[in-house]
C-alpha cells in the first residue's frame, strides 16, 4: 500500500487530471489558496505596517523553509523572483577581467543559464561549455578536465532538464576547490525529489525555483551562499534591501548587510512567497527521502512499461543516475503530448529529448499505466 497517496486530497487538480508534469509545474496545494487569502487580508488590514510585521524578513524566513529541504542552515537561503536573478547576483560578485576568468558549465545546462553565461563574455569571461557525447548526459571526465587554475566559477545543473541525468556534484566540487574555483549548482530539477545537502557537498552557491517539485508556484526563486563566503561576496547586482541599514536611505558607498540579506536586491516579491510556503512545508512533512524512494520505484515502473510498449527511453536506466523524470521518444511526440492533454493527461515535450513524464509523491501507479497505454494508442492511430 502506497502511504504517500494519502496526500492526494491536498492537491485539487488530481481529482480530475492525471498530473505527470511536476518537473515543469508542481500541482498546487489546497492550502495555497488560504495563504494567498492571508496575504490579501494582511495587506488589507495592516497596510504599510505589514512590512515591519513580517513582510520585510520573508526572503530569509521563507528561504529557511527551502534551506531545510536542501541541507542549508537557518538564515542561509534568500528568496528572489527567479533563478536567473540568483545566478546574475552571484556572477556580479566576481571580476571577470583577470587571468582567472573562466566559467565552466555543461552544454546541456538550461538555456536561461547559458544565455547569462554568454552575457558574461561581454565583460571578459571565458565560457567553456563541455559537450555531451550522447545528447542526454554530461561526461564527468570532460567536466573535471575543463576545470583548471584559470577557472573562477563552475556552474552546473544537478539534474539535467532534458534527460533527468544526475551529475556528480561531489566530484565536481572537489576538483573545483582543488584549483581554487567556486561551484554553483542549479537545483531546479532535483530539490524536492532528489536528496541534496549543500553543506555536506561543500557547494559555494546553489539556486533553484519553486515551480517544479517543490509545488511552490512561479515567482519564488532561492539562493544559497556558503556562510563563510559572505564577507567576501559583494554583489554588484544589488539593491536597497541588501543594505546594512536600508531605511537610512544612505546614498553610499554601499554597506552590505552582515546576514544573508546582503544577497537580496530590491523590494521582495511578497505574494509569491506566500504562495510558495505551503509547498515547502508539505515537502518537508513528506520528506525528500520518502519521495525519492517512491520516485525510484515509479520511474523504474515507467521504464518497464515503456519497454513493453516499444517506446525508446531517453533517460538513464540506472536509478542512482536518474532524477524524477522519465523521457520517452515517440513519433510526433509534440502532437502526442497535445493529444494527451486533451484527454486530461498532462506531460510535456522537449525537442531533442522527447515526452517527459514526471510522477511525484502524489501520483498513483495506475496513472502511469494509463499514460503509457494512451501514448501507445495515439501513436498506433497515427
Amino acid at each position: 500500500m502506497d502511504e504517500l497517496l494519502r496526500w492526494r486530497p491536498e492537491f485539487p487538480i488530481l481529482a480530475n487530471t492525471v498530473y505527470l508534469i511536476s518537473h515543469s509545474l508542481g500541482a498546487m496545494p489546497r492550502r495555497t489558496r488560504d495563504c494567498l487569502m492571508e496575504y490579501a487580508e494582511t495587506w488589507e488590514s495592516r497596510g504599510i505596517r505589514a512590512w515591519e510585521e513580517g513582510w520585510w524578513q520573508m526572503p530569509v524566513t521563507v528561504g529557511s523553509l527551502v534551506g531545510k529541504i536542501i541541507g542549508a542552515g537557518p538564515g542561509e537561503v534568500v528568496m528572489h523572483q527567479n533563478a536567473s536573478v540568483c545566478q546574475s547576483l552571484v556572477h556580479s560578485c566576481f571580476n571577470w577581467t583577470g587571468k582567472r576568468n573562466k566559467l565552466v558549465t555543461e552544454s546541456l545546462n538550461f538555456p536561461s543559464n547559458l544565455y547569462l553565461f554568454e552575457g558574461l563574455e561581454r565583460i571578459g569571461a571565458r565560457v567553456v561549455a563541455v559537450d555531451s557525447l550522447d545528447g542526454l548526459t554530461a561526461p564527468l571526465d570532460g567536466m573535471l578536465a575543463a576545470i583548471d587554475e584559470e577557472t573562477q566559477l563552475v556552474s552546473v545543473s544537478h539534474v539535467l532538464f532534458r534527460s533527468s541525468a544526475i551529475q556528480d556534484l561531489r566530484a565536481i566540487v572537489e576538483r573545483a576547490h582543488e584549483v581554487g574555483a567556486k561551484v554553483m549548482a542549479d537545483l531546479y530539477q532535483s530539490a524536492g525529489t532528489v536528496p541534496v545537502d549543500v553543506r555536506d557537498l561543500g557547494l559555494d552557491f546553489a539556486t533553484g525555483g519553486s515551480v517544479k517539485w517543490l509545488c511552490g508556484g512561479p515567482g519564488a526563486g532561492y539562493l544559497y551562499v556558503r556562510r563563510d563566503l559572505w564577507p567576501e561576496m559583494r554583489p554588484a547586482a544589488t539593491g536597497w534591501a541588501a543594505h546594512k541599514n536600508p531605511f537610512a536611505f544612505d546614498r553610499g558607498p554601499m554597506e552590505y548587510a552582515e546576514d544573508a540579506m546582503r544577497f537580496t536586491n530590491g523590494t521582495p516579491n511578497v505574494p509569491a512567497m506566500y504562495a510558495a510556503k505551503p509547498g515547502y512545508e508539505i515537502i518537508g512533512e513528506v520528506g525528500v527521502a520518502n519521495i525519492r524512494r517512491k520516485s525510484i520505484r515509479q520511474t523504474e515502473l515507467l521504464i518497464g512499461l515503456a519497454d513493453e510498449a516499444g517506446l525508446r527511453v531517453n533517460c538513464p536506466r540506472e536509478a542512482a543516475t536518474r532524477g524524477g523524470t522519465v523521457t520517452l521518444d515517440a513519433p510526433e511526440g509534440k502532437a502526442v503530448t497535445a493529444e494527451l492533454a486533451r484527454r486530461e493527461i498532462l506531460v510535456d515535450y522537449r525537442p531533442g529529448a522527447g515526452i517527459r513524464i514526471a510522477p511525484h509523491f502524489y501520483s498513483a501507479d495506475e496513472e502511469l499505466e494509463l499514460a503509457i497505454r494512451e501514448i501507445r494508442k495515439i501513436v498506433d492511430a497515427g
